[in-house]
């Protein structure tokens, strides 16, 4: 996050890092400025506008609600809040218009959901999305440090062994279909993450979504196979065009498509291999790829920031001018 608020030169009047106690006091770099990591009370006193909470939903659950007291705006990437009723779970260039001046929490989406859901989006504005069949490909660092140190472990490029390992398996020349802990109804958290997220986001609760999601030996970005029926007639043309005016989407044609080793450090989601399904009526398929730790966690964030920030400025502007 911290990157991509110096890539977007994002204008900040001062940056707060913070984290556990066993950090406070270290010194990080931003805009080429040494800034010093301080606790959560501190930041709670120093009143800040926006906070970028990426620390977990215990953490995300004791603390949000304290910054939005103050009238601080939470971002959070845990989650914490994505299914709350009172807090909209934001994907920008979908569901923006969610958001209101008196919401103080907003969360950020699962990253497989996120890069789903700019996939579906102009699609079901045209045409209704009856179902959605989706099988995910997900790169070890959506586990964080410890599914990549796992990896890199099997694969001999480090003879450390991980001390606290990311998987119950192998991952190196492996698959493993389970990612997070199995529910009773024999899905995973991850895979009803993308069936109730994926409804929220589209203000759509009528979706069907039957999702399956694989841990691969990747270690970064995210690709989804991803099966789409329609309640309208759809022609192709016209989903192509749908497509690449969606902003924030990039459209491969043959005998390109998305890889996750070319997606990897890009903010856009691609698409490609979008074809009718000849088995069944008004369906396709296609497949998507993108950086999960970008436009699938920090990318998302930061968007969700600067457009707060311009509507901020704009409703302060439109008050001058009515005074």
């Amino acid at each position: 996050m911290i990157e991509i608020l110096e890539e977007r030169r994002v204008p900040i009047t001062e940056l707060i890092p913070v984290a556990s106690d066993k950090s406070t006091g270290k010194g990080i770099l931003f805009q080429k400025h040494s800034q010093t990591v301080r606790t959560i009370q501190e930041a709670i006193a120093s009143r800040p506008d926006f906070a970028l909470f990426s620390a977990g939903a215990s953490v995300s659950l004791q603390w949000a609600p304290q910054f939005a007291a103050i009238g601080c705006t939470v971002i959070d990437n845990s989650s914490a809040w994505r299914m709350d009723a009172n807090v909209p779970l934001v994907v920008p260039e979908v569901n923006m218009h969610v958001v209101t001046p008196a919401h103080r929490i907003i969360a950020n989406p699962n990253c497989s959901t996120i890069q789903m859901v700019m996939a579906l989006c102009p699609l079901h504005r045209r045409y209704g999305i009856n179902r959605v069949v989706v099988s995910t490909y997900q790169s070890v660092s959506g586990s964080g440090q410890k599914g990549i140190d796992q990896l890199r472990y099997e694969r001999g490029e480090t003879t450390t062994f991980p001390p606290a390992p990311a998987y119950p398996h192998p991952i190196d020349l492996n698959l493993i279909p389970q990612i997070d802990s199995f529910l009773e109804n024999g899905y995973t958290k991850e895979e009803m993450k993308m069936v109730n997220e994926t409804r929220k986001i589209l203000e759509e609760d009528t979706i069907a979504i039957s999702p399956t999601t694989v841990r691969v030996p990747v270690t970064g970005g995210h690709s989804e196979s991803i099966n789409v029926s329609f309640h309208q007639p759809i022609d192709m043309g016209e989903i192509d065009a749908l497509l690449r005016q969606f902003s924030g989407i990039v459209v491969e044609t043959l005998p390109h498509y998305p890889m996750p080793i070319n997606c990897t450090g890009n903010d856009e989601v691609f698409v490609g291999r979008v074809r009718l399904d000849p088995s069944a009526p008004n369906t396709i398929n296609m497949w998507v790829a993108a950086d999960n730790l970008r436009k699938g966690a920090a990318t998302n964030a930061v968007q969700i920031l600067i457009m707060l920030r311009e509507l901020s400025h704009l409703k302060h502007n439109l008050w001058n001018i009515t005074k």
